[in-house]
């Protein structure tokens, strides 16, 4: 979507200029959007019919480079694509959900401070983008909904800080992470009982 999206915003124009286009939005990190895929990504587009390379031209030694636009099929996907993700909620797949699923593997010393330098790590980079919304950068060089995408990420990151703030709280008070009634309550060995009875046991 994001590379139908900018070849209809820029047409004609270089795979080159989308390339820098999407790293210049950091597009990498928030719409897995990986720069070494971009070149194979709009010969596809092109190869289903949905972009059409309009030139190839070469300057020099510098490799060809092929000017594309987007056709009438492309602009109908990418209006498809845009709205699925405007009216649906998409939850993105997150790591660190995977990790905390984990938590009785690590100590709880451990636990805590990796929430904490979580925590810590997402206050630089909320500090970061108020600077930046503060900044002649964004004011000057951006449009107006590129700095409230901005306060969106600050606002996700705010609340993230603090739930990883208060769990790490939680953590190193010795807060239990079964059940009540459960006995045993640290590493693996309180989840035993709350597995069924195997067939064997129950002979």
């Amino acid at each position: 979507m994001m590379i139908l999206g900018l070849v209809k915003w820029m047409q004609p124009v270089h795979g080159y200029d989308v390339r820098r286009e999407l790293l210049s939005w950091n597009a990498d990190k928030w719409a897995n959007v990986q720069p070494g895929s971009i070149y194979h990504a709009l010969r596809k587009l092109t190869e289903e019919g949905l972009l059409r390379a309009v030139a190839t031209e070469q300057v020099g030694g510098r490799p060809a480079r092929t000017t594309y636009e987007i056709t009438d099929k492309g602009q109908e996907e990418f209006e498809s694509l845009l709205r699925g993700l405007w009216w649906q909620l998409h939850e993105p797949a997150d790591p660190f959900a995977a990790a905390f699923s984990f938590l009785p593997a690590l100590p709880r010393d451990e636990a805590a401070a990796a929430l904490r330098n979580r925590a810590n790590l997402l206050r630089a980079g909320t500090a970061w983008m108020r600077t930046s919304l503060d900044s002649g950068w964004m004011r000057d060089t951006k449009p107006v909904h590129v700095g409230w995408m901005f306060e969106l990420w600050t606002a996700r990151a705010e609340a993230e800080i603090a739930w990883c703030d208060r769990i790490a709280e939680r953590i190193e008070t010795g807060v239990s992470y079964l059940p009540g009634g459960v006995e045993r309550a640290e590493g693996w060995s309180g989840w035993e009982e709350r597995l069924p009875a195997r067939p064997s046991d129950l002979e």
